[in-house]
């Protein structure tokens, strides 16, 4: 564009003199400027001229015939399409009364004649740069306007995705936790079996950890999706620091001998032994550290696990608003490895969702969340995690949180103990097991019976509602979601049934919902309680002696049963039991137990291993055990180490 292209944009100016001495003077004055300039020389055609041209500013004369600047200023403003053109008028009239009815009708400056050509060329300069920054003012509230409505808009779409996926991650932990409930449960069930065999104990060793750990990768996503959803929060509680580390040592130390690692806990002298915090969310954020240890360290290499108190003190929380103590600490864990390490170029990614380093995706196993979670949990415990590693050498994460010293006296510890049967001359106590689900009706009954319990089973609220009139119950376990008529409903018909005179009927809602929220909605539709699934069976003996009042007889747990119960595998022997023995097997023998455990063939593999029990019972036994905790990984990697 050239320079007089520029020059003839600079405005549209609009002159109304009814003088055409003035107005030649002024058109051409400004024309010389770069404004484009059109004159006229009364008020009807400075109307007509400003509705059909929208000039960018108006010169107008006061004294004219017929109608003044006064009245054509006045019509102008009070016209929706030339209320904005800014009225300068020019005028022999110097009055000071003059001046400020020009300004009361609308006039933006006031130019007496005879003028000086600078002064009425800065003055429109004025007038039109205030236009223009009031254009541009215009146009970006409206795109701010525009922008808040899209804002709003996304807002409401991500407000309803927020909503549906909470509305999919509760029908998802119902649909997950509803057969797992029955899986976790009738192995209790099942254990109570005195007549079984070695090998039946065994086969339901393998499938309570199958399913611990399957719930436990369910877990992981849905933990993570309460997280995103902000609806999980912390549960503080005094607790026993110092068991709960020795505790995972022990849990991990089986591990860590199958792999010929070194496990070593480190606690300092000033760690307090009594804190309050959230346990479970400590424990899970230790167990994921430790466990991504132990998986990514090669055999013989070593794992250290440290607790400090930090020295300086922390800043003012928000995380304990309702805390009175004014002994709040932050307390130091470490775990470092010796492991293959994490390249640069992953540790930005590493804590986030469903992300796994190389060595992770190598492993494929797991679900690329423990991470994120253990972050997110760090952070609601009012800490914060970082991690340094050298590819190769090993890793070390290190989180802080903030806990408040407790007391011993504040510490529940539970009983290992299982209930077998009920105390002597006690009433017989009614049970009604509520569930749309037949295999969990079948648990409860399976439970409750051989305790001594009578037990009835409905199949949805409206059965609830009819056996409660004719059976009166003492306490109903009863489901919330179900068919006909829900949990929620049926617990508020019998409630405004009860007559006043009439014994309470103790209601326990059996629910798979992981959201904390559905606790409130529970209680306020008016149960006691709430008990989630999947359960231990003693939590359901717990509830009913709360409630109920009932005495039990009880057993021991035996090691045995406690080993069952382990989440890690007991049954896995280290690689200086397997190679020794392999290293004495003919080579052919060998790389047949490879190629068919290389070829995930089961039954082949059994085959195989059966050919030597007579000869070779004590590796026969110990393969049999690993195939069927489906260790074909183990195998593999064993044989493969005898062929080199």
């Amino acid at each position: 564009m050239s320079s007089n292209q520029t020059e003839e944009n600079k405005g549209n100016i609009l002159i109304v003199d009814d003088t055409p001495e003035n107005l030649q003077v002024l058109s051409a004055t400004l024309s010389d400027r770069g404004y484009k300039v059109r004159g006229v020389i009364n008020g009807k055609m400075a109307l007509r001229a400003a509705l059909s041209g929208s000039p960018d500013l108006i010169l107008l004369d006061i004294k004219m015939p017929e109608m003044d600047g006064y009245e054509v200023c006045t019509q102008l403003k009070a016209q929706a399409k030339t209320s904005e053109i800014p009225v300068i008028f020019i005028s022999a009239l110097d009055e000071v009364l003059d001046k400020v009815t020009a300004f009361q009708v609308g006039g933006v400056d006031y130019i007496t004649k005879p003028f000086h050509v600078a002064e009425v060329l800065a003055r429109i300069e004025h007038q039109l740069t205030i236009q223009r920054l009031k254009r541009q003012l215009i146009d970006r509230n409206t795109q701010l306007q525009q922008e808040i409505i899209e804002r709003k808009k996304a807002e409401e779409a991500a407000a309803a995705a927020s909503l549906a996926k909470s509305q999919f991650v509760a029908n998802m932990s119902h649909e997950l936790r509803t057969p797992l409930n029955a899986i976790l449960g009738f192995t209790q069930v099942m254990s109570r079996d005195s007549f079984l065999s070695n090998e039946n104990i065994e086969n339901l060793r393998i499938i309570n950890r199958s399913g611990q750990h399957l719930l436990e990768l369910i877990n992981d996503v849905l933990d993570l999706s309460k997280i995103e959803a902000g609806i999980i929060s912390l549960d503080e509680r005094s607790f026993d620091l110092y068991q709960l580390l020795d505790t995972l040592e022990e849990m991990f130390q089986i591990k860590a001998e199958t792999k010929s690692l070194q496990l070593r806990f480190s606690v300092q002298a000033n760690v307090p032994q009594y804190i309050k915090t959230d346990e479970k969310k400590l424990r899970v954020c230790l167990i994921n550290l430790l466990g991504n240890a132990i998986k990514f360290t090669q055999d013989g290499g070593s794992i250290w696990l440290r607790a400090s108190v930090e020295c300086q003190p922390p800043p003012e929380s928000e995380i304990y608003p309702n805390s009175t103590s004014v002994e709040e600490c932050l307390i130091l864990f470490e775990v470092e490895d010796t492991g293959v390490g994490i390249a640069a170029a992953e540790i930005d990614t590493l804590f986030d969702a469903f992300v796994q380093t190389e060595a992770g995706r190598k492993t494929a196993d797991g679900t690329g969340l423990g991470l994120t979670i253990t972050k997110k949990y760090v952070q609601i415990m009012g800490g914060d995690i970082a991690v340094e590693s050298v590819l190769g050498e090993g890793s070390s994460f290190k989180f802080n949180i903030r806990v408040f010293p407790a007391i011993s006296s504040e510490i529940t510890v539970a009983t290992l103990q299982r209930a077998i049967g009920l105390e002597a001359d006690q009433p017989v106590y009614r049970i009604l097991a509520v569930d749309d689900n037949q295999e969990n009706r079948l648990l409860l009954v399976k439970m409750l019976q051989p305790i001594g319990f009578e037990v009835r089973e409905a199949e949805n609220g409206l059965q609830a509602v009819e056996l409660w009139e004719s059976w009166q119950p003492d306490l109903i376990w009863l489901d919330t979601r179900m068919p006909v008529m829900d949990g929620f409903e049926a617990v508020r018909q019998i409630r405004a049934k009860e007559k006043e005179a009439q014994p309470r009927t103790v209601i326990i809602a059996l629910t798979a919902s992981i959201f904390e929220e559905k606790e409130g909605e529970i209680i306020a539709a008016g149960c006691d309680d709430f008990v989630r699934k999947p359960f231990q069976e003693q939590i359901l003996f717990d509830k009913m002696a709360c409630y109920l009042g009932v005495h039990y007889i009880y057993q021991e747990f035996t090691g045995l049963e406690t080993g069952a119960l382990r989440r890690y595998f007991v049954s896995e022997k280290p690689d200086s039991f397997f190679l020794p023995l392999l290293a004495q097997m003919p080579q052919n023998w060998v790389q047949e137990l490879y190629e068919a455990v290389n070829d995930v063939n089961e039954e082949l593999a059994i085959q195989i291993v059966d050919r030597i029990c007579e000869s070779h019972p004590t590796l026969a036994d110990a393969l049999k055990d690993l195939l069927a905790d489906y260790r074909l990984d183990r195998i593999m990697d064993l044989t493969k180490s005898i062929l080199k």
